[in-house]
């Protein structure tokens, strides 16, 4: 599937066929995450790959009782690091980190998307009961979790409703928006 295809058709998608999938696709959609950016080519990203039904309901409920998270047959933990910044970005590190996690988890969800599979970006969920869970260390942030299944047979996945680029892009300064000078293109 070509890159702008995948982007257009991507979704979140929280119904899922009862079918288990390929571990490898699983292991090729972990590994897209390495080819995102990072400061100064420094990786915090971490990824924890669950399977374990009972694991997976915890973490469902962890998830503000998301129960479609413990319907996948594998739920990825997106983590972070952020230690291995602080020394040389103080302040900034925290702000990189989540910049890098957001760069892995959309390569991820590209590569989702690439295969037929369905996912869906988590990001509301109780951090500590993540890490209690899962025995994750204090020192390392929770950033979401990404469940991936094959969609549920004849779903019907709505279009999304995006905002035209001329309603989100500004020229040279806030709120100015294209002229005839120099016009939107056509996209």
């Amino acid at each position: 599937m070509e890159l702008d295809k995948a982007i257009e058709k991507r979704r979140s998608i929280r119904k899922y066929s009862n079918k288990k999938i390929n571990f490898n696709d699983v292991a090729e959609i972990c590994n897209v995450a390495r080819f995102a950016p990072c400061a100064a080519n420094i990786y915090t990203v971490k990824i924890i790959i669950v399977e374990d039904k009972e694991t997976k309901i915890k973490l469902a409920n962890a998830a503000l009782n998301q129960s479609f998270i413990a319907d996948a047959p594998y739920v990825l933990i997106i983590c972070n690091e952020i230690s291995l910044l602080k020394k040389g970005y103080g302040g900034f590190a925290e702000t990189y980190c989540k910049q890098q996690a957001g760069a892995a988890i959309q390569n991820m969800l590209l590569k989702i998307t690439e295969k037929g599979l369905a996912g869906c970006w988590i990001g509301a969920f109780e951090e500590e009961e993540i890490k209690r869970i899962l025995k994750i260390p204090d020192n390392i942030r929770v950033e979401a979790l990404l469940p991936i299944a094959i969609p549920f047979p004849k779903l019907k996945i709505p279009e999304k409703r995006k905002p035209d680029l001329k309603n989100i892009s500004f020229f040279n300064t806030w709120g100015k928006k294209y002229t005839e000078k120099r016009p939107m293109p056509a996209l």
